[in-house]
């Protein structure tokens, strides 16, 4: 599969009005925002674990669905979908057997190089502040993991009375879903 495979699907895709039973607004259907890991076996099974359709959430994702800082690109997204499309529910979804639980920092690093990154280019982040175990480190449990980046996101200072936050973890081989935390309030 190529880029070219893609455009060309595309271009059949749209001539043939294939989008229209995707139709929607920008708001979320059900006023949610879901915050996952770009994992790509979620990529549809997310969707049909959860009985969600187009248009139904805002969905944001990384590598491991982690947040580590409060005003990273995640919180800013989390926090548009609240105040500018309506978003009144967070749910973070972590996975059983991600890749970013207990990341190899060195192993990285070496892929990094045998890549063609020099070890001076690496180095200089290093000394400009950028520290490749902070920025890679995974983590231990994806329910502690989960749990860190609901916390960090309920305690946000920006994060308005009312918006519920929960915390699961989805198996990426049967999409069966366990509640880490549940936002009662």
């Amino acid at each position: 599969m190529s880029l070219q495979d893609l455009l060309d699907f595309n271009k059949k895709f749209v001539e043939e009005k294939s989008y229209e039973p995707y139709r929607t607004d920008t708001f979320p259907n059900k006023k949610m925002v879901i915050f996952t890991c770009m994992e790509s076996r979620l990529l549809e099974l997310l969707h049909r674990a959860l009985n969600l359709e187009n248009g139904d959430a805002k969905i944001v994702k990384n590598a491991g669905a982690i947040i580590r800082k409060p005003f990273d690109s995640i919180t800013k997204s989390i926090l548009v979908a609240i105040y500018k499309l309506k978003a009144e529910e967070v749910i973070v979804i972590g996975h059983h057997d991600c890749g970013m639980s207990d990341v190899n920092i060195e192993a990285l690093k070496q892929s990094m190089i045998d890549r063609g990154i020099s070890e001076d280019r690496i180095q200089t982040l290093e000394h400009s502040g950028i520290h490749l175990e902070e920025e890679f480190h995974g983590f231990t449990t994806v329910e502690e993991s989960v749990m860190q980046s609901t916390e960090i996101i309920r305690n946000h200072p920006l994060l308005p009375e009312g918006i519920k936050v929960h915390g699961l973890v989805i198996d990426p081989d049967t999409g069966k879903v366990d509640v880490v935390t549940r936002d009662e309030e």
